[in-house]
């Protein structure tokens, strides 16, 4: 079902219907798209003006999931949707990058494109559907752009591929790609894999791309139906007299040679240097007021862009001296920092990444509370952070940007292929990369830290990971075709900026296992693509060995500040004693042995303690096991019961006005009444004993019926007294034979 509407199409063999005409009449574009019974609308809107002085162009993309479309109620108290979760955060980058590029160069009008989940099945994945929708809703309206597009889920299903799978599917495929491209080209791709070898990822490429066609003509043919010619808007660019003025006084020579042979710093102040005589010049023969700074700012991106791939083409020679291939200068180097589980730097060239890992226990793992069904919780957790000072500069030191959260995610998922079963490695891990310095390629000196860092915080991966970026730098015929080009490793900043492509690539030496792909040209050509990704192979290589010279292999032994671990298995029955009545008794056993308990959630009856406390991990263990016998046999059915006439030293669980709640033995208690607690009158519980002290109390009677048990202090404490009392000599005994004081 979908929302009905004047006009829709249907794409056979995938089920996406498109429809429009109805709904949001007042946006350039709206769409609704439905997969099942998943439905997404998306607008498209532009804005008529733009601000003064404007020189960059304001695109922003917002993807919502609205908890009506699953039947559920916001949490919290205001009961509304709140600040976008991650997910919604990566889905809107996702659908920002492929459409970014397509564009109009000049066109800096700000488009805002929404995307809001209508409905959803808990089948269907929507993060496509956005992409699409994006697409069709550009596509149909008047606002100028280089569409359309498409894009679809590809996953590897014992050896065959299958388009956009549903979320149940996607549990048994050893490959996540997110292929994105027009009808000749692809424009993104992201994702995650097993290992996957490089010819594989390249047939699993022309499988998408072939996935994607039927859509781009069910587009194309929603737009015969229902589309709006395309507006005319003022593109933005340097007036020919400024031009004129700038590349006379700082031609393309001075421009490569502020630029080549100078460390990033140094470039930066040279170019500073030529844009502030430029500017001089501009003011001596123009005056004030007759140019502006987008003159100014729009030809010097103009210089630079041809200045960083000039000798690129050319010679094979780059800003900073290397050739096409060469990686910068690598440093690896693990346990750098005390106290926490396990810590790496890394370092290539300017780019630098402090990294440290935590190991906690199961509880640890982040809850999700996604609307579309998938994971419900993840227990390995890579978070990135970008402080201002990475780039020498001063700014806002705030939460983590859409940036942070996009490359974080994207070091995870990279990572996540080698991490240890949890069965094997029951712990929750936390990742944290912390960037000391950017010059290009973050996310993947994040992935290589973050291999260090697992390894020398003992956990044993599968085989160690390496990332790395390649980029591209092109030379466009005259019919807008790419008639030269060179892929070159391992880009800085400005390569990046000034080149066409950002193709990150991390795997081990068997296979790829996270990339993602960002355009700022119309298309990628295949042949272009696979010699990127062999290319990112070689460099790859590389980076591991560097970084095994570090640490050949994770560490046997794990930090001394790193919990311990001990596994044991209980009857499955027995669960709920262990747990107790509200938790009850778990809690008790956290709360007096200082362990941390977990309960594994497939009623296994695994049982996991963890303490760095050898002592306090016996002693829960201790309590386990008296409670439940271990889980084969001993101990009984819930332990040995509390016996008429015996003495305990128990925890007071509850205190009452007539008396106090004692908990005996592991998940048993009874009541010790007000008028037992001493031998005098007490007018308060609470003047003899609190929550959670310890007391020895003596069993005076059980219920027959109900079982509830009766406790005495004061029994318990008056037969202690008479035990440890010294015997009165028997009648006929002689004096010196009697006890001495």
């Amino acid at each position: 079902m979908s929302l009905k509407q004047k006009h829709s199409v249907t794409i056979p063999g995938l089920g996406i219907t498109f429809s429009t005409g109805t709904y949001a009449a007042l946006a350039n574009g709206a769409v609704n798209v439905a997969v099942g019974e998943t439905n997404l609308f998306v607008t498209a809107c532009v804005a008529q003006t733009m601000r003064p002085g404007q020189d960059f162009f304001p695109l922003t993309v917002d993807y919502r999931e609205k908890y009506a479309a699953a039947g559920r109620f916001p949490g919290g108290y205001f009961k509304r949707e709140g600040r976008p979760s991650e997910k919604e955060i990566l889905t809107s980058r996702l659908c920002d990058r492929p459409c970014r590029p397509l564009f109009p160069e000049g066109f800096l009008n700000e488009v805002q494109i929404i995307g809001q989940l209508m409905s959803t099945d808990l089948i269907n994945e929507p993060d496509i559907s956005m992409i699409n929708g994006a697409s069709a809703a550009l596509a149909i309206s008047d606002i100028p752009w280089n569409g359309p597009i498409a894009g679809v889920r590809v996953a590897e299903i014992d050896g065959q591929f299958v388009a956009n799978p549903t979320i149940e599917q996607m549990f048994q495929s050893s490959l996540d790609l997110i292929y994105v491209g027009n009808e000749k080209d692809m424009l993104m791709i992201e994702g995650s894999a097993d290992q996957i070898p490089e010819e594989r990822f390249i047939e699993a490429l022309a499988f998408g791309h072939a996935s994607i066609q039927p859509i781009i003509a069910g587009i194309k043919e929603l737009v015969a139906i229902a589309g709006k010619p395309k507006a005319t808007f003022a593109l933005v660019g340097a007036t020919p007299e400024a031009r004129a003025i700038i590349e006379r006084v700082v031609p393309a020579e001075r421009v490569s040679a502020a630029i080549f042979g100078f460390e990033k710093a140094v470039r930066s102040a040279n170019v500073k240097a030529l844009k502030e005589e430029a500017k001089a010049a501009l003011l001596a023969e123009l005056g004030e007021g007759k140019f502006t700074d987008v003159d100014l700012n729009v030809v010097f991106e103009d210089l630079q862009y041809k200045a960083y791939r000039k000798t690129v083409l050319e010679r094979g020679v780059r800003a900073d001296g290397r050739d096409a291939k060469t990686l910068r200068p690598l440093h690896s180097e693990v346990g750098i920092l005390p106290r926490v589980h396990g810590s790496a730097a890394f370092k290539r060239g300017d780019t630098q990444s402090i990294v440290i890992t935590t190991l906690g226990p199961t509880k640890d793992a982040q809850d999700l509370d996604a609307l579309t069904g998938g994971v419900k919780s993840k227990s390995f957790l890579l978070h990135y952070n970008f402080p201002p000072f990475s780039v020498g500069e001063a700014g806002r030191f705030i939460g983590p940007g859409r940036r942070e959260i996009g490359h974080g995610a994207l070091a995870e998922r990279s990572l996540v292929p080698v991490l240890p079963p949890e069965d094997v490695f029951p712990y929750s891990i936390r990742v944290v990369s912390e960037i000391m310095a950017s010059n290009g390629s973050t996310s993947m000196a994040s992935i290589c830290g973050g291999c260090l860092s697992l390894m020398d915080a003992g956990v044993p991966i599968i085989a160690p990971v390496a990332g790395i970026s390649c980029g591209l730098m092109t030379e466009t015929a005259p019919d807008g075709s790419i008639a030269k080009w060179t892929t070159i490793t391992d880009i800085i900043g400005e390569e990046d900026h000034f080149g066409d492509m950002d193709f990150k690539l991390a795997g081990t030496t068997k296979g790829i296992t996270g990339f993602q792909l960002d355009l700022k040209i119309n298309g990628l050509p295949f042949e272009i693509a696979k010699t990127a990704i062999h290319q990112a192979r070689e460099a790859r290589i590389e980076i591991l060995r560097n970084m095994l010279a570090s640490i050949p292999a994770p560490r046997k032994e794990l930090s001394l500040y790193a919990p311990r671990i001990q596994t044991i298995q209980i009857d499955p029955e027995k669960i709920g004693l262990l747990i107790g009545p509200g938790g009850k008794t778990i809690r008790r056993i956290v709360e007096t042995t200082g362990a941390q308990i977990d309960i594994a959630d497939d009623d296994s009856g695994k049982v996991f303690i963890y303490s760095n406390n050898a002592e306090a991990s016996n002693r829960a263990l201790k309590e386990i096991d008296s409670l439940c016998g271990g889980g084969s046999g001993g101990g009984g059915a819930g332990g040995p019961p509390i016996e008429n006439g015996k003495i305990y030293t128990g925890r007071v669980t509850g205190v009452k006005e007539f008396g106090a709640f004692v908990e005996c033995l592991p998940g048993k208690e009874g009541l010790c009444h007000i008028s037992e607690l001493a031998d005098f009158r007490v007018r308060r519980t609470e003047d003899v004993v609190k929550m959670g002290d310890s007391i020895t109390v003596k069993c005076i009677g059980i219920d027959e019926r109900s079982g509830k048990v009766r406790l005495s202090r004061k029994a318990a404490l008056k037969e202690l007294e008479s035990q440890s009392a010294p015997e009165a000599p028997a009648p006929d005994a002689p004096a010196s034979e009697a006890p001495t004081a």
